[in-house]
């Protein structure tokens, strides 16, 4: 995966920092998005981030989270 890619959300993923949800319990399965950053490398090192990609997901307002691949499928 790469960023530009759009994604959708395989795994049944639970996130409590929804726009106009604060505090509540939002499952992500099915959501779709696009890949923004990659978090591999920080001042010219490698390092490995649990969550490497930061996706920016399509809502009513949009939000950013970070994910694993593993976690989603490319649609485009």
């Amino acid at each position: 995966m790469k960023v530009g890619d759009r994604v959708r959300v395989k795994e049944s993923i639970t996130v409590y920092h929804f726009p106009k949800k604060i505090h509540q319990a939002v499952d992500l399965k099915g959501m779709e998005g696009e890949i923004t950053k990659l978090a591999t490398e920080y001042e010219g090192k490698h390092i490995s981030a649990n969550f490497p990609l930061h996706v920016k997901v399509d809502a009513e307002k949009p939000f950013f989270t970070h994910l694993r691949e593993d976690e989603l499928e490319v649609i485009s």
